[in-house]
C-alpha cells in the first residue's frame, strides 16, 4: 500500500509512494492512469453531451480502479445558469449511488445547495469537498451534514486556513495537489505541523480514511 494519498490531481506522476486519485473526463480519458475519479465538471456542462458523458461515467465506475465519482457539483460564480449545472450534477449521483462509490464534489458559493440536495437525494455514499477554503462555520456545517473536506493548495497559501483544519476532526479530512506546482509531501508536512503531529501520523490518518471512504467495498 503506498504510504501517501492524493485524493485529487490533474497530473499523474506516477510515483510508488503516492496513490494517486486522477481527475478524468469522459470525452478526454486516458486508461494507462492506475487510479481514477471520472465526471462532468460543473465548468464542463454540456446538455448535449450528457446522455454520453454519462453512459461512459457509468461503464468506468463498475470498474475496480475508478474509486469515484467525480469531480461534480456546483459553481456560482461561473455563467452557466445554477438550475442546468443541476441537471448534469444530480444524475451523477444516482450512478455514484448505484455503483457505491465516493463523490468527489467542487463547490464554488453553492455550499446550501450542495446540502440541500444530499438531504433530498438520501445520499448514502461518502461526498468530499475538495479544494475546502471556506471559514470554520461552513466547515462545521458541511461535517454536521456528513461531509469530508479535502485540503491541499488553499492550505499551503492562506495561513487564515489553519484554524479550519484543526476543527476538522482526524477521520473526516483528506489532501491533495489538484493544480499546484507544490508537492503532496509539502501539503502532509504542513498538515503535521497544524494538527501538531508527525507526519508519520498524518500519513496513518489519511490511510485510515482512505480505507474507509474508498475501499469500503472491496
Amino acid at each position: 500500500m503506498p504510504k501517501l494519498f492524493n485524493l485529487h490531481t490533474h497530473q499523474f506522476t506516477n510515483q510508488e509512494d503516492i496513490l494517486e486519485l486522477v481527475n478524468q473526463y469522459p470525452w478526454e480519458f486516458d486508461e494507462t492512469i492506475p487510479f481514477y475519479s471520472i465526471g462532468i465538471h460543473p465548468w464542463y456542462s454540456d446538455e448535449s453531451r450528457l446522455s454520453s458523458d454519462l453512459e461512459i461515467i457509468d461503464q468506468k465506475l463498475a470498474l475496480e480502479n475508478c474509486l469515484a465519482l467525480g469531480e461534480c457539483g456546483l459553481d456560482k460564480r461561473i455563467e452557466i445558469p445554477i438550475e442546468i449545472q443541476k441537471k448534469i450534477f444530480k444524475p451523477q449521483i444516482l450512478i455514484a449511488e448505484k455503483h457505491q462509490k465516493p463523490l468527489v464534489l467542487h463547490c464554488v458559493a453553492a455550499f446550501q445547495e450542495i446540502i440541500q440536495i444530499k438531504k433530498e437525494q438520501n445520499v448514502t455514499v461518502p461526498m468530499i469537498i475538495h479544494g475546502f477554503s471556506k471559514n470554520e462555520q461552513t466547515a462545521k456545517q458541511l461535517l454536521d451534514n456528513g461531509f469530508y473536506l479535502s485540503f491541499g493548495k488553499y492550505l499551503l497559501r492562506n495561513p487564515e486556513l489553519k484554524s479550519v483544519f484543526q476543527s476538522v476532526p482526524n477521520d473526516k479530512f483528506f489532501l491533495e495537489t489538484d493544480t499546484v506546482d507544490e508537492s503532496l509531501e509539502e501539503v502532509y508536512a504542513l498538515a503535521a505541523n497544524y494538527k501538531n503531529t508527525e507526519v508519520e501520523e498524518i500519513k496513518s490518518i489519511v490511510k485510515t480514511n482512505f480505507e474507509k471512504v474508498f475501499l469500503r467495498n472491496l
